[in-house]
């Protein structure tokens, strides 16, 4: 009999800006934790100040956070977060968010980390989560703005990469438009499985659960990725993470706040013809441990408040994480403007703010086959 630990999983779920990735990891994590198994998770993006690191870490979460390049080109820190965690948590499953806007995860990431991590890990399916609205209108089934097409090339490669395509909130779908979009996902990715769930209800998450769970990600060939294309494709996008602090001599209320500010950015965002791919904004009151997000995943959504606060409050801290496809300064213009004028009387210190393009990817490991 074998004296050797068990091997930990390392499950990596991806998708698109906007698809939902956060609200499915945080319950599949909370699903693992009630069955006792320790999880460990690893946040990813361009730059500091994420909105799903504050979430997930308010959720009582381990977590560990990876800035300044997809795990692709951050491939060693990808291996010291684990072993962070390792160490801190000692978790029996890691789960992965990567930057929405990355691709080639397949051959730059799992394939790498099988070959010369093995020993210590065994590599679940990949699965690709996608919003049905954005997914529809990029195969081509439903009107509305869509992306450039440079932007649709990397949207498109994280479909032809994923073992498992997972269509998220189908609690937004008619019967028959969730039955065209199966079956346009299966005509146009044949190699993936199509599964369908809403991590926000629950449905259809068990079958995904187990897939994660008892099954490795397969030894087909990875999709050729044009480097010249997706780095032109992730450079139309523009990226901005913001925190101020936010003190008012009388209570407000903090939720109303988010959603105002959704609307307002919203409007002037689409007076400069910028596409949304995801504004995502937490507010948290300086006492307590309350917290309130708000998600807009399309320049003609409706904004959705995840987390509300249960109580008027006087001062706190506001983060946002805004994407879409426009110029930096465009975003950092409307973000700032809004931030001054919001809430008359207020005292809003902008704490950090940046914004900018995200830089070319040069993956540390590229393996096209396993």
């Amino acid at each position: 009999m074998s004296d050797a630990p068990a091997k930990a999983r390392y499950i990596m779920i991806g998708g698109f800006l906007g698809a939902g990735k956060t609200t499915a990891i945080l319950r599949f994590a909370q699903h693992l934790h009630s069955r006792g198994t320790q999880v460990g998770l690893i946040t990813n993006d361009q730059s500091i100040g994420l909105v799903d690191t504050a979430l997930l870490q308010s959720q009582g979460m381990p977590v560990e956070e990876i800035t300044g390049g997809c795990f692709c080109c951050r491939f060693q820190s990808l291996m010291d977060a684990a072993g962070n965690l390792t160490r801190t948590a000692a978790p029996e499953v890691f789960i992965a968010e990567p930057v929405g806007s990355c691709t080639d995860l397949r051959a730059a990431v799992s394939y790498p980390l099988r070959r010369i991590y093995g020993e210590d890990y065994e590599i679940a399916p990949l699965s690709v989560l996608v919003d049905p609205i954005r997914a529809m209108r990029v195969l081509g089934l439903d009107k509305g703005k869509a992306f450039s097409e440079k932007v649709l090339y990397v949207y498109r490669k994280q479909l032809e990469e994923a073992d498992i395509i997972v269509i998220n909130k189908t609690d937004l779908l008619s019967e028959a438009d969730h039955a065209s979009l199966r079956d346009a996902l299966q005509e146009n990715y044949p190699g993936s499985e199509i599964l369908s769930i809403s991590a926000r209800t629950g449905e259809g998450v068990d079958e995904w659960h187990r897939c994660l769970l008892a099954e490795q990600i397969d030894n087909r060939q990875a999709p050729d990725v044009d480097y010249e294309i997706y780095a032109e494709g992730e450079a139309l996008l523009g990226w901005l993470n913001a925190s101020a602090t936010i003190n008012v001599p009388a209570s407000f209320d903090g939720n109303a706040l988010l959603s105002r500010i959704a609307g307002t950015l919203q409007a002037k965002l689409a007076e400069q013809s910028a596409e949304i791919a995801h504004l995502k904004m937490t507010l948290s009151p300086s006492e307590g441990n309350d917290l309130a997000v708000l998600n807009l995943v399309r320049g003609d959504g409706t904004p959705e408040s995840i987390h509300r606060l249960q109580d008027d409050m006087e001062s706190g801290e506001l983060i946002v994480n805004l994407r879409a496809e426009a110029d930096p300064e465009i975003l950092r213009a409307a973000v700032e403007a809004i931030l001054r004028d919001i809430l008359p009387g207020a005292d809003v210190n902008i704490e950090h703010i940046e914004a900018f393009r995200p830089g070319k990817p040069t993956p540390t490991y590229r393996m096209a086959m396993a």
